[in-house]
């Protein structure tokens, strides 16, 4: 199985590729967002462990998490986000690890904004950047997101930063302007993915 991982900073367009390989040539995508999403639904243990230590308050009514005031915590106390991740990455690694060895596609992308600061990069053959500006990540998370300027901050501080994440790169895709733009990049490397695949 070859897995390339797809990383890149808030607001560079991990989304609008990955959507797009997996559209236009049916390439298997594993997100660890929504992994992560995955792991803390009701009944699940990374939910209780979470509660337990955060206290009850960070669950809704119906008993979900409460991503908002979760999110706030652990953006202001990088000691509570260490423990948040000693929660939650075990999980989130097991289930990406499942996921990965079930795909049935030439290659598949494991989508991270965290790849490499979470060693998920540890799974991939080869890791793709989706970079743009900082000016442009700004401007795109405030518009998509309806985020706080002090939440995207806080994000892009919780990530690596533009140059290091470059200096890790196998492969660069610029992402500064249309979506023509962005296809055209993509199926050049779709088509080294699958010869790469067949090595």
């Amino acid at each position: 199985m070859y897995i390339v991982g797809l990383t890149g900073g808030i607001g560079s367009g991990k989304t609008a590729a990955s959507d797009y390989l997996a559209l236009s040539y049916d390439i298997e995508v594993v997100d660890a967002d929504i992994v992560a999403r995955e792991i803390v639904m009701q009944g699940q243990p990374a939910l209780q462990a979470i509660a337990d230590h955060f206290g009850h308050h960070i669950l809704l009514e119906d008993g979900s998490l409460n991503r908002a005031a979760l999110r706030q915590i652990v953006f202001a106390n990088s000691q509570q986000r260490k423990i948040l991740e000693s929660i939650t990455h075990p999980a989130i690694r097991a289930a990406i690890q499942h996921k990965l060895s079930i795909s049935t596609s030439p290659y598949t992308l494991l989508v991270s904004p965290l790849l490499f600061e979470s060693g998920q990069y540890q799974f991939a053959h080869r890791n793709l950047v989706i970079d743009v500006s900082e000016e442009l990540q700004w401007q795109r998370a405030s518009t998509r997101d309806n985020v706080s300027a002090e939440q995207i901050k806080q994000i892009m501080a919780a990530q690596l930063c533009r140059e290091e994440r470059l200096k890790r790169a196998d492969d660069i895709v610029i992402n500064n302007g249309d979506l023509a733009y962005l296809h055209l990049q993509l199926d050049e490397l779709h088509q080294k993915y699958l010869q790469l695949s067949v090595v």
